[in-house]
Formats: C-alpha cells, structure tokens, sequence
C-alpha cells in the first residue's frame, strides 16, 4: 500500500471479486478492433499496457449484445461465439498482472450515427422519440423484441463467462438505450415498460434477472449518468438518485458518469475537456454513494492519483476511472504506489488523440504518448545498438519527444532551444482562458526528457557554427513554424493589422472593435475570440471554414462555440480575407464568391495558415551528415503530429 495514497492502493470487494486497487480504465472507443468486432492482437496488447501498469479492474469496451446494437465502426460484438476466443485471451493478458477484467453489455438504442453499411439506420428505442444530436426517429420496441434482446444480454454474458471474465457491466448512461426506458419524457410506453417508475425499470431488471443466474457469483455492474446534464430532456439528479434505489437489489455496484449522447450539450462530458475542474464528477457520484449501500465508481477528469485519492478520501467513491490517465501514461498507478508521482505524464484532456481519434474513424492514441493504441509497433522500444551523438534544435513538443525517446534508446542527446522557455507554440495556446493545462505537455516531455539523460540548453540558437563545433552523428531539426506574411491583392493600406502571436504574447494593441480573420479553424480564432469578448470588445470571428474550430475534436469545439456565443462574439463562417482598409475588413464568400464587408474595424487580427521554419534545415545542408526535420518546420500541422514525428524518428536512430 502507498503511504500517500492509502485509500486508492487499498483493496475493494465487489461481490465474490476482490479488486486489488481503486484504479480502474472504465469502458471507451479504441476502434483497435478489426472489420470482424472481435478482440484482437492490437486491443490485447492495449489492455496488456494498462493492466501491466498496474491497473485494478479493466472494463473492457461497449460489447453489442445483438446486431441492432451497433454504435460506431469496428463496435466490439459479443452475439456471436466467434468473440470467445479474442475475450478469453484478453482476461488471461490481464489477469498475469492480477488485474480483473469486466465487459460490458451495450445496446445504443436510438444513439446511433450509421448502420454499419454507412446507410441511415434502423434504430430501436422505448418510444418513437426522435433523437437530436445524430437526427435519427427510432421505431418502438416490440414486446417480444424486448424478450428477444433480454436473451441476447443474458447469451453475452455467457460468452464473457466461458471466456474467463471476472464479472459484466450493463450500460445504462449516456442516453443509450435502457436510460432511455428510465426517462419518462423519452419513454412514452403506455404498456407495462412504460409510465411508473417499476414499469421504466422492469427491461433493466429482467435483464439483470437473466445476466445474473449465468454469471455464477461473479459481480454485475451499471453504468448510469448521475444526471443526464446538458440534455433538455434529461434525467435529473433526483431522478437517477430513486432509479438507482429501486435498481440497487439487482446490481453489485453502480458506476457513475454524467451527460449523455442525445444533445451536443450532453455529449460535452462523454470525454469532458480541459474547460471541466478535474474530479468535477465526484459530488454526482457521492450523492448516489450516501443513497446507496453498493460500492459506486466514478468517471469524470480524474487525470491525477492526487485527484482520485482526494475523491475516494471524500466519500464520493470506492474506484475511480483513470482513463484517459492511463491512454497519456499507462504506468500511472505504478509509478503513483513506488513513489514516482513527478513522473506521471498527466493527461491534459486536449481530446485530440483519444476521442478525437474515435469520431475521425481512427484508433485511439494520445498526443503526448503516440505509443498508446500503437502497443504492437511501439510498445516496447528497443535500446540502440550503437551510441550515437544526437543534436536537437528546437525544444517544442516534437524536439521534446524526440530527446526523451533518443535518450531512453541510450543515446548521446543535446536539445537547444533559442528562447529563454520550452514549449513552442504551446507557449501561445496556454495563454487563452481555460487552455493554462496545455502547457502541461512541455512539463511532461521535458521531464521525460531529463529523467532519460538529455541535456536541454536554453537561450542558444543552433546555426552551422555549433554544429560544426558539436560534430554530432545526426541533427533533428524541430524548429517550427512562424505566421505566414500577408500577401492580399486588395491590401491593407491604412488598417491597423495584427497576428494572433502577436496579441497572445502582448506586442499588439487592439481595438474596441476585432474581426478575427481565422483562416486555421483551430484553437487560436475560438480562444482569441473568447479572450477579447472577455476583455470587452466587440469581435466578430470570420471563419475559412462550416464553424469556428472545425479541426478541433467535437467536445472541445462545441463547448467552446457555446461560450463565445454566451459572450456576444458573431461568428461568420465560409469567408476567406481579401483585403483591409482604415474602417473595414473585406472577405469573400468561399463558395458564392460574394464581398462581406465588415465594417466599424478597428484591429483585424490574423490566425493564417502558418510558415514553416526552414532556415536551419537550408543552413545545415552540406554541414550535418544526418538531417531529421520533424513538426511544424517539415510542415505545418498539429503538437500531435510534431510527437509522432519524434516518435518515428527516435526510434530508427
């Protein structure tokens, strides 16, 4: 047991399972299985990461119990036999480090974008309430198909069991198809599923009644929303509160969550960002813990041992999610029970990797760890087989990783960075209103990179001189990107023209009157936005794009579109800047090709398409025998692809 964290290291009975920590990863979207929805080598050797990192429980990702079930590409299924053998070798995987293994039982109901041949699809529910987040009209559930899916929870569980599984989860959060049983303004039965509390609760318990007999002892678990926030028809705190009473002699433990995935604003906390307190969970969860006598989970921004201590400390919970904890470091709770907290690489709750991964299709990874969801090529990084001396210009997330990895691989590695500070433009992203924990991947990588053996050199420009001077075996050139230089046909002859650099870093006065001209759709044109409505200022934000923030993951951009929209800022969207003039900045439509003018400017502030860095790479030519040019100076893009850039290179060195 951890003398710090005494609580999340002690151990926790859940039924006949005894689970040795507090720390569980709690069921999500990989989409690292294959085209067949089974368990392969690729999510094994995921979960294998985690469990060998010292996690207490693994619930593994939503199982369809029938084919209607279907959430997204690549849904694991569990109604057929053939998901046996993939599941039986994922819990031995894991239970070799002592680590239980859960599944858990899924039907989306009406939650559902596509059927898997990407036509609209069929969807079933409660009642014919339409949905509004994916725009889909359910069609009502039949009795004898109720029966029917029953059946199939119970023929899923079975296969979890003959797989050696320690126990099943039914998920009942987020919107998906049993909450919409519990919710009476979803729920519109008039037969004996619908209208009382027993009648929205009566498909939950028979199909506990069916799971239960079959899983022989083993615990049975739900996953609920504690509130069903951000949905206008949601399920309330109270609500959930006497579902989860009436539901409590049917389950072993309850695993608290809130939101769901019927309304943009509901779907905010299925991967809540960095705009949310970590831990912001925790009283949900402890007021269904004070109702109930069942052990309760919890899910909800627990990125730190500290935070999860603090939770379990408060009575909140007995086990707490460390998810996206454990996608960014899949060694935290081991390095939390030895002592080794400084060297936990904190998740920062960017989503950009993990579910931002999910809804472009892609398996899941982590911006500052591209070894997660990539286990069987990087899971374990071979030492070099010869010392080479490795010089690193530029100490920016990619410069950051590609030290840290050289280094560990038993390199001689010098990283130079020509400011006074690490970080790169991150610099910059940490300056906007609630984006201080981005900075968090410069403390992160470049104590990685410290701990590895690396030295960092501040203050020092590399030129041809120092590399000459340094003789090093290989150069990796990781100096980024600067704002691009405008170049307008109809000019800017007496406007007064800034750069989002420039505003964020003080070298720019600005006007009571802005137009962002945000040709990035990222980060910068929403943040700047936020950060001068803040400050007063009349902004409209012109976007080269459908909406503000069009390249950043879905949770972060509505959230962020909602607060700029709370602020007054008018956004215009599908412009591109043509010129500025003393009074007006001029834009032109990008698909009729009409002039907007916005006029009443004071300061047009620009977020253009970046330049890349290229003058060390062009200087170097002839001077360094190796050149490795990564991140934004090989070409503009993402700290994501910067890190997986480094990655790449790292380890062929």
């Amino acid at each position: 047991m951890s003398s710090r964290f005494p609580l999340l290291f002690s151990p926790l009975r859940v039924g006949t399972a005894t689970i040795k920590n507090r720390i569980f990863f709690s069921g999500h979207g990989t989409r690292l299985a294959g085209g067949d929805r089974l368990v392969n080598d690729a999510l094994i050797a995921y979960h294998n990461a985690r469990a060998k990192g010292g996690a207490g429980l693994i619930i593994t990702e939503v199982a369809s119990v029938h084919p209607t079930a279907y959430l997204m590409g690549r849904t694991l299924q569990a109604y057929d036999d053939t998901c046996i053998p993939g599941f039986r070798k994922l819990a031995g995987t894991c239970h070799a480090y002592d680590c239980r293994v859960f599944g858990q039982l899924f039907h989306a109901g009406r939650e559902i974008a596509s059927a898997p041949d990407v036509t609209m699809p069929v969807a079933y529910s409660a009642s014919d309430e339409p949905n509004e987040r994916f725009h889909v009209v359910p069609r009502a559930m039949s009795r004898a198909f109720i029966a029917e899916l029953v059946a199939c929870y119970a023929t899923a569980a079975a296969r979890m069991v003959e797989a050696g599984l320690d126990g099943c989860e039914v998920l009942a959060s987020h919107g998906y198809l049993l909450a919409q049983f519990f919710n009476p303004r979803v729920n519109k039965r008039t037969d004996q599923y619908g209208g009382s509390l027993e009648n929205r609760l009566r498909f939950a318990v028979e199909i506990a009644q069916a799971v239960r007999p079959i899983l022989g002892g083993r615990p049975l678990g739900m996953r609920i929303s504690g509130a069903e926030n951000g949905m206008a028809d949601g399920l309330g705190a109270e609500e959930t509160l006497d579902l989860c009473a009436a539901l409590e002699p049917h389950f072993d433990y309850f695993n608290v969550t809130i939101g769901g995935s019927t309304t943009l604003g509901g779907s905010l906390h299925i991967a809540p960002s960095m705009f949310y307190e970590p831990g912001y969970v925790g009283p949900t969860a402890g007021g269904v813990r004070k109702k109930l006598n069942r052990p309760v989970f919890v899910a909800g921004r627990i990125n730190h041992p500290e935070v999860a201590e603090r939770t379990l400390a408060s009575g909140q919970a007995d086990m707490c999610a460390m998810t996206r904890g454990m996608i960014a470091d899949p060694e935290i709770a081991n390095k939390a029970q030895t002592g080794r907290v400084e060297e936990i690489r904190a998740c920062i709750a960017c989503n950009q990797a993990c579910i931002g991964h999910n809804h472009k299709g892609l398996s899941v990874s982590c911006i500052q760890f591209p070894e997660s969801g990539r286990e069987l090529e990087y899971g374990t990084i071979p030492p070099a087989t010869k010392r080479r001396k490795i010089l690193i210009a530029g100490g920016g997330p990619g410069g950051l990783k590609a030290a840290a990895v050289a280094a560990a691989r038993g390199h001689d590695v010098t990283l130079y960075e020509r400011e006074a500070r690490l970080g790169g433009q991150v610099r910059l992203a940490e300056k906007l209103p609630g984006r201080a924990e981005f900075g968090n991947i410069v403390e992160n990588l470049s104590g990685e990179a410290e701990r590895a053996g690396a030295r960092i050199v501040l203050k020092t420009a590399v030129d041809a001189a120092l590399v000459k001077k340094e003789a090093p075996d290989a150069v990796i050139v990781a100096t980024g990107a600067m704002p691009r230089a405008l170049d307008l046909e109809a000019g800017t002859e007496g406007a007064h023209v800034v750069n989002s650099w420039q505003v964020l870093t003080g070298q720019a006065n600005v006007g009571g009157s802005v137009v962002i001209a945000d040709w990035r759709c990222d980060w910068s044109g929403l943040g700047l936005a936020e950060m001068l409505a803040r400050d007063g200022r009349r902004v409209r934000l012109c976007v080269n794009g459908y909406m503000p923030g069009e390249t950043l993951q879905q949770y972060v951009r509505d959230g962020w579109w909602g607060k700029i929209q709370k602020l007054g800022v008018e956004v215009i969207p599908l412009v591109r800047l043509v010129g500025a003039d003393s009074d007006s900045a001029y834009f032109q439509h990008t698909t009729n090709g009409e002039t907007i003018v916005c006029e009443n400017t004071d300061t047009l502030v620009t977020s253009l398409a970046p330049s890349s860095n290229l003058d060390l790479e062009d200087t170097l030519q002839g001077v360094a025998s190796e050149i490795h040019v990564i991140g934004d100076c090989l070409t503009p893009r993402s700290a994501e692809e910067a890190v997986f850039d480094a990655l790449k290179v790292a380890v062929q060195l």
